[in-house]
């Protein structure tokens, strides 16, 4: 059996036990890392977590900040979370399989509406937080272990979409937060960093149209189909090379009190 790896922003986890509860018992993934989870560590519902099979878990959350969580159904070692700009906003949460797996979790900033540093304090913090990134990976070392990337995964929200066939129109939302040029190269510079292959699109049809996020907005989302691809899972070539499948569960996106993003399965030849 493969090993099942998911990515999903779940914008708020007390609200989507229901449609987690029905994910899993649909997908059975052997690991879960969440973004957005919005929730403190001791008020996370682990116990849910334990019930439906992930004794194993990492949680990073506060109150009032984004957070995240990897929950596993197989043992987690070396975990680790970066304080990211100085904010202690838990947005990253590494991890260790005993098969050597490592795990990158993110949930990069939003960055607001307005593509302008000096005029968007949000959009600022985004690019420095693509630019930490790219820093603390340009050594080639996990900083936490001291040693070189082997068989890694950077998974998560990263909150832009670099590609046309990663947006609903490119002409569009070229000036558009997540799709402008300033996002794609901060991005990419994280990506070569990392050393990391785009999974997703590998594992895709060329030229094909890859949507993760779609707006609570629209009156008729599936109709419109306004979508962007925010959600990413990278591999390093070792890591790469073991992954054999990439679905994105679309349907779990209409379910009912959906998060606004769908979840990316991948699964991986690994024991």
């Amino acid at each position: 059996m493969p090993l099942r790896i998911v990515s999903w922003n779940v914008n708020s986890i007390r609200a989507r036990l229901g449609p987690m509860a029905a994910f899993i018992d649909r997908y059975q993934p052997d690991i879960l890392c969440l973004q957005e989870t919005k929730a403190a560590d001791p008020v996370f519902p682990a116990e849910d977590f334990v019930n439906w099979g992930y004794p194993h878990q990492a949680l990073s959350g506060a109150v009032g900040a984004p957070g995240v969580a990897i929950l596993s159904r197989r043992p987690l070692s070396r975990v680790t979370a970066r304080d990211w700009c100085g904010r202690s906003d838990h947005r990253h949460l590494e991890a260790q399989l005993s098969n050597g797996l490592e795990l990158h979790n993110y949930y990069v900033p939003a960055g607001g509406d307005i593509p302008d540093p000096e005029q968007n304090p949000k959009y600022a913090h985004k690019l420095q937080f693509l630019g930490e990134m790219a820093a603390w990976y340009d050594t080639g070392e996990t900083p936490s272990q001291g040693v070189p990337l082997k068989t890694a995964l950077l998974v998560g929200d990263l909150n832009v979409a670099p590609l046309q066939t990663d947006v609903w129109s490119h002409k569009q939302l070229r000036n558009t937060i997540t799709h402008t040029e300033v996002e794609i190269a901060a991005l990419d510079r994280v990506r070569q960093a990392f050393g990391g292959v785009d999974v997703m699109r590998r594992l895709a049809a060329e030229g094909q149209s890859l949507f993760t996020w779609w707006s609570y907005r629209a009156r008729d989302w599936q109709a419109a189909n306004r979508g962007r691809r925010l959600d990413h899972v990278w591999a390093t070539p070792a890591a790469d090379a073991r992954c054999i499948a990439m679905t994105i569960a679309q349907e779990v996106r209409g379910w009912e009190k959906p998060s606004d993003h769908a979840p990316v399965v991948v699964d991986m030849d690994l024991p």
